[in-house]
């Protein structure tokens, strides 16, 4: 929810600062000591909010302290949910349900009602019934007020059995969904090293209690989200996870959001997969965002606290995902837009969503700033709610700390400042600059609605009030609601209240098959989409429906055809499946398309992959991905007499274009038989009469991609015969050593290698890792070497570490890594402690994986290693302090950077040199760090920035930083001097000086008052 290290860019030394090749931070990363909490009444003067709106408060301390989510019902009620357990009180019960009201109508919360307490660490709330759902891991709650005291007296478990691991990833936002299921947010258990006691329950069978022949889920749901239906006793697995938040769009998507990813799209529900367990497919989200996962975020935070795995400038916290249906809002934040709330940088994230193919694209709406940003560093937005008035409320949980323990320095922990604003929290509105005072905080009247006026609430635009009426009618089971509903799905002008109506009808049993071929034919694909939804619940009872569909089959609309693909799927008819081989070839190029198809029942696969394999097309690439996918459900669950058939098919040496298939083919047999299940019987298993055939296959093919796909399927059954092992190994060290023959040919043969032992031949691998050879060949040395289990590579690595070229490094650091590799591990740190490798060249991901270390002793090393002080930026940093107290002027600052800096840098792609970094990058870091890596070029040098010597052979030497690499040649960059591409054969030796490129004595160049307004130049861009 609120913090997790998973898919995050690296940090070096507690923040990334990046200046002509240098990473490093000055400052000890821990809790920061420079801020307080900033009183409710002085919070808004905080606060950024995008041209066009305002932000009011509407609840604070002590009426509300930890909020994290919020529902207001039919009545006007706001229903918060404090979280004060966060981050590892698990035994007070200290969590709450708040039922705030408006008593004097102002607009403002004024009375404070504890409606539930006792909770663990509840996450979310949600209106259903007479009462409240409460997700509170390891269960999911029901609270109802029966005699109206505004306290809840009934105490219901509607589902148990999920995980209670760190309350990031706990279970959370049930949704009143549009087909009227109830929807959870949820993702896998996070195993825990340092609170074992607080968050070692990783779950059991997810169950209805007290049910016990009811539907059951396995152990904490596999990780995944679910849907369920209370009354009906109905449970299902999402195809999909999320951490923290779920939000449907007006149609019915679903998105989520993790960390990193600001966004992605639940494309495939699970019931498809479920109906072809032979489709190995573990994709069932789009990643949207069109600017990065992890994008760069433009926080105003003053004195940001940051801890030792807590990254700068990126998104990293992503929760709270919400779609805003409010329709008040102006253009172009009114349709189609998420807010994604990013408490880490103490700001709220707009995108926007455009539609592509089976999926869609989000897209910043504000270049180089937020919806919503504080300069407060405790503030800290993880929720957002779009409420009856339009508005978007955000839920600020309001600490100095939001990072979980787990993930940070002892030192951070022992300072006691874990639950400091343990005591605070507000709730903000915000809404366009014209809008008036909520009058939804006097009290609402859709509760005591007729089902007349309910049905028409169908058509409001407000989603907040259509989804409501809708749940509110199909709760009350009243049959005088079927006639006005049927109404509206004929006569309504609003597309939104015909397509409410269908899913009521839904809900109340009486949605006819008549109203859903009227729909099928709305001139508005996504009430065609849902009516196609609509058909499939009803295909078994209503056959008529299927004749109805295929109707549909030149739909212009791609989300219409793409529904159909999967609804089509449940049809076993000669039509349905020409429809769908049709469906499946207009849209070949979208890969939701391939997958939808393939999901179709396994009795599918061998005409299909016929009609695939006459069709095919060699230069459209999806043909290839069709072909893989196919032939790997063959290798999953085929027989032996089919696998063989198949092989032979993709090995003859009968090619030609139309034959491309043949690589993709093999490939995907490798990849089925891999993940087999039901393994074929030992008697036929080995596959001996193929292993010569893939031998020769792989020598003889003149296709690369059939030599590859050989080499795989060998790998996957093994190559037991030793006679024909041994001489094929002498054969491809012969072509491996032989410079005079091609990359493609050297690479192959390395790595055959790995078909045995390459122990016996580590000597002639690392004689491949040497500057003259092409980059190619050396990374596949590598590899191979690297099987070799013991430390022998690593031993290499660092002898040659002086020598390895970027590009290089790069593979060389991941040896070290992995499970059971605690040896290599140890050899690693030493060697970054002795200076032989330098901490830049260890990725984020890597140094997060090294700083959590399960060996306490490595641990604490790289903690070390990772986030030490440079004693000597102090130094230089001391002289200069007095510039961080002057007032800087940007103006005067892009003229400093100009005379200064532009000859190696630009920013943003504007103004000077592309030679170092761009210094875009770094307007959200604070000016300590900036300064001290000015300063000081040395403090730590990025991977790719530091200084290369290369001498040739006939003697020359030439220095420069390695702007490229190619099979044959490099590339030496030096500022102000033409480019220098040397030829691998002509060098004699190469070395890293360990020297940033950028030139000391900066501070000779400037004066504090010019390094002051250097400074407000760059964190302004």
């Amino acid at each position: 929810m609120i913090y997790s290290f998973k898919h995050k860019v690296r940090i070096l030394n507690g923040l990334i600062i990046l200046l002509i090749g240098v990473i490093g931070c000055n400052s000890k990363p821990g809790t920061n000591q420079l801020t307080s909490a900033v009183e409710a009444k002085d919070a808004l003067a905080t606060f950024k909010v995008a041209d066009g709106f305002k932000i009011e408060m509407i609840a604070s301390e002590p009426l509300i302290t930890d909020p994290v989510d919020m529902e207001i019902d039919e009545f006007g009620r706001l229903y918060v949910v404090e979280m004060h357990g966060y981050p590892l009180d698990t035994k007070t019960g200290s969590g709450n349900i708040i039922l705030l009201s408006d008593e004097d109508g102002d607009g403002n919360m004024d009375k404070r009602t504890v409606f539930a307490d006792g909770l663990t660490l509840p996450t979310s709330v949600m209106r259903w019934k007479k009462g409240i759902i409460v997700t509170d891991a390891p269960h999911v709650l029901y609270f109802e007020d029966t005699d109206n005291d505004g306290k809840s007296n009934l105490r219901d478990t509607l589902l148990s059995g999920f995980a209670l691991s760190n309350p990031q990833h706990n279970v959370n936002t049930p949704i009143y969904g549009l087909d009227n299921w109830i929807y959870i947010a949820h993702e896998g258990s996070v195993t825990t090293r340092e609170y074992i006691e607080e968050f070692g329950d990783e779950g059991s069978e997810i169950t209805f209690p007290g049910a016990p022949n009811s539907p059951k889920l396995p152990i904490n749901a596999n990780g995944r989200s679910i849907r369920f239906h209370p009354e009906q006793l109905k449970l299902e697995m999402s195809s999909s996870r999320t951490q923290f938040g779920h939000t449907f769009d007006e149609w019915g998507n679903l998105f989520g959001c993790n960390n990193s990813n600001q966004g992605y799209h639940e494309v495939i529900p699970n019931r498809y997969y479920e109906r072809n367990p032979d489709l190995l497919s573990s994709e069932s989200t789009q990643n949207m965002s069109d600017h990065l996962n992890a994008p760069e975020v433009f926080p105003t935070t003053n004195h940001p606290d940051r801890q030792i795995l807590t990254n700068v400038g990126v998104m990293t916290s992503a929760c709270g995902i919400t779609s805003y249906l409010g329709d008040s809002f102006p253009d172009p934040f009114n349709k189609n837009v998420t807010f994604i709330s990013e408490p880490v940088s103490n700001l709220v994230h707009v995108d926007i969503l455009k539609e592509n193919g089976a999926s869609f694209t989000s897209s910043r709406i504000l270049e180089n700033e937020e919806f919503l940003t504080s300069t407060d560093a405790w503030s800290r937005p993880v929720n957002t709610y779009v409420g009856p008035d339009g508005s978007i409320y955000v839920l600020d949980y309001y600490r100095r700390v939001i990072e979980s323990p787990e993930w940070m320095s002892e030192e951070a922990i022992k300072a006691g400042n874990l639950y400091d604003g343990h005591d605070k929290g507000r709730i903000y509105r915000i809404s366009p600059k014209d809008a008036k005072k909520a009058a939804w905080t006097k009290g609402l009247k859709l509760g005591n609605e007729t089902s007349v006026g309910l049905v028409k609430q169908l058509e409001n635009k407000n989603y907040w009030w259509r989804i409501n009426a809708q749940r509110l009618l199909v709760d009350r089971v009243d049959k005088s609601a079927v006639a006005p509903l049927t109404e509206l799905v004929k006569k309504s002008k609003s597309p939104l209240g015909r397509l409410h109506a269908l899913w009521t009808l839904e809900g109340l049993g009486e949605l006819s098959s008549q109203l859903i071929q009227i729909a099928l034919k709305d001139e508005i694909a996504g009430v065609r989409t849902n009516a196609i939804k609509l058909a499939e619940l009803h295909l078994s009872k209503s056959p008529e429906l299927g004749k109805a569909l295929i109707s549909l089959q030149n739909d212009a609309d791609a989300k219409v055809r793409f529904q159909l693909l999967l609804t089509l799927g449940f049809l076993n008819s000669t039509d349905a499946a020409t429809v769908r081989n049709k469906l499946l070839f207009k849209d070949v190029k979208d890969k939701w398309v391939q997958i939808a198809a393939l999901s179709a029942p396994p009795s599918q696969i061998a005409p299909l992959l016929k009609v695939v394999l006459s069709n095919y097309l060699p230069d459209v690439p999806e043909y290839a991905s069709l072909v893989q996918k196919l032939t790997r459900m063959v290798g999953t669950s085929g027989n032996k007499v089919d696998i063989d058939k198949l092989i032979k098919q993709s090995t003859s040496l009968v090619t030609n274009k139309q034959n491309a298939w043949q690589g993709p083919m093999l490939d995907g047999l490798a990849l089925g038989l891999e993940s087999r299940k039901s393994k074929l019987p030992e008697s036929i298993s080995s596959f001996d009469g193929d292993q010569s055939l893939l031998v020769s296959t792989f020598f003889d093919h003149p296709t690369i991609e059939v030599r590859q796909a050989a080499l795989e399927m060998l790998r996957v059954i093994g190559l037991k015969d030793e006679s024909l092992k041994n001489k094929s190994i002498q054969r491809v060290l012969k072509i491996a050593t032989n410079r005079s023959l091609s990359d493609k040919s050297r690479t192959e043969s390395i790595n055959f290698i790995a078909l045995t032992d390459p122990s016996p031949h580590s000597t002639v691998l690392k004689q491949l890792i040497v500057p003259q050879e092409q980059p190619t060949i050396q990374l596949a040395a590598l590899k191979i070497l690297n099987k070799i289990p013991n430390t022998t590579v690593s031993e290499y690595v660092i002898k040659q570490w002086p020598v390895l070229t970027p590009e290089i490094r790069e593979a060389a650091i991941a040896t070290f890594l992995g499970k059971d590799k605690q040896d290599r591990i140890e050899l690693l740190l030493t060697a970054i402690e002795t200076n032989k490798i330098q901490t830049s060249s260890v990725s984020f991901g890597r140094s997060v994986g090294l700083m959590q270390n399960t060996d306490e002793n490595l641990r604490n090393r790289a903690r070390k290693l990772f986030t030490k002080d440079d004693e000597e930026g102090k130094k230089v940093n001391k002289e200069y302090k007095k510039a961080l107290e002057l007032q800087g002027d940007a103006t005067n600052g892009k003229a400093v950077f100009l005379q200064n800096c532009a000859i190696c840098h630009q920013v943003r792609g504007e103004i000077g040199v592309e030679f170092g970094p761009d210094m875009g990058t770094i307007h959200n870091w604070i000016r300590e760090d900036i300064m001290a890596n000015i300063l000081d070029p040395n403090l730590s040098i990025s991977s790719g920035y530091d200084l290369w010597e290369v001498e040739l052979k006939n003697g020359e030497l030439a220095q420069g930083i390695i702007s490229s690499e190619t099979s044959t040649a490099l590339t030496l960059r030096n500022n102000g001097k033409l480019d220098k591409t040397i030829n691998r054969q002509d060098i004699k030796s190469i070395k890293s000086l360990n020297t940033s490129a950028m030139p000391s004595g900066f501070e000779k160049k400037i004066n504090k008052q010019e390094m002051a307004d250097l400074l407000a130049f760059l964190r302004k861009n």
